[in-house]
């Protein structure tokens, strides 16, 4: 079994119309949106879900009002101004950081510590295969633990299915939710757009991919917006030994298929969507071995 995943050094270099572009093309895979912040594979995908969970992680803390005594120890030890005294204590729940600090050192035993429902997650189907993908509540942390049960529960649905390729849809960036994203990983495709800054949280993807000796691929995306970018991406790829499977250049077809929710390629053959089915034909003969 081979995972791919897609990554961009930024948000809005087309990341997920690639993923949803090789959901479509590839064969026999699971897909996994590991964009747990912000998911969005399934505005592409219009899944079907077939379970629906609850996902829990940390604590938040709550007083038992029959017990609290009002003595104001916890408003005292608490660091983040979670806790105010009015008659008992009462938690700001949106404050509280699940320390625990107040729950041990409460005299009454009187504060609790719930763990936190701070998401959902979902196993969905979809037209081109079942998909894995979970929504983080606003605010919530803990975003590299449910991008690893993500992950997690996106292998036991292969091995169950004997599914030969998982495809990952990862976050925007080089922080937790994408390290997470990196596991039992055997191949990067980075995303970029022509531009300095593009091309800056390129070099951080690659620098992540050699720390975790990940293979990786490079797909410039909207290319001719800015050629002598390109170029330079290009040549930054060369000194680094990584391989620039194509470019793929700006197409309005792009925009439409996103107000359409389906992926690019299916029933398309514009300047991108061609593009785009040679960039997976180089990524499956170098990585997924169809």
């Amino acid at each position: 079994m081979k995972e791919i995943v897609v990554l961009s050094g930024k948000g809005g270099t087309g990341k997920t119309t690639f993923l949803g572009a090789m959901a479509f093309l590839a064969t026999n895979k699971v897909l996994a949106d590991c964009d747990v912040d912000a998911a969005d594979l399934h505005l592409l995908l219009a899944p079907e879900p077939r379970q629906e969970n609850e996902f829990r992680s940390g604590v938040k803390a709550r007083v038992d009002s029959t017990l609290c005594s009002a003595c104001g120890s916890c408003e005292e030890l608490c660091q983040f101004d979670a806790i105010e005294m009015n008659g008992e204590a009462q938690i700001n729940s949106l404050s509280c950081e699940g320390c625990g600090v107040c729950a041990h050192f409460c005299p009454e035993n009187a504060i609790i510590l719930d763990e936190n429902h701070c998401g959902t997650w979902f196993v969905s189907d979809t037209d081109y295969g079942p998909l894995v993908h979970a929504q983080l509540f606003a605010g919530e942390e803990n975003s590299g633990k449910l991008v690893a049960f993500v992950k997690r529960k996106a292998r036991q649905l292969a091995e169950e299915n004997g599914a030969e390729l998982i495809l990952v849809d990862g976050a925007p960036g080089i922080g937790c939710p994408v390290i997470a994203s990196l596991s039992n990983t055997d191949a990067i495709l980075a995303v970029t757009e022509p531009t300095q800054s593009g091309l800056h949280d390129l070099e951080r993807v690659l620098d992540l991919a050699v720390h975790f000796k990940i293979q990786s691929f490079v797909s410039i995306n909207k290319w001719d917006l800015n050629p002598p970018m390109a170029d330079e991406i290009e040549a930054c790829c060369r000194k680094r030994d990584v391989i620039v499977l194509g470019r793929v250049p700006f197409d309005p077809a792009v925009v439409s298929s996103q107000l359409n929710g389906v992926p690019l390629v299916k029933d398309n053959d514009g300047i991108a969507a061609m593009a785009i089915r040679e960039i997976w034909a180089q990524l499956r003969d170098n990585v997924a071995g169809d």
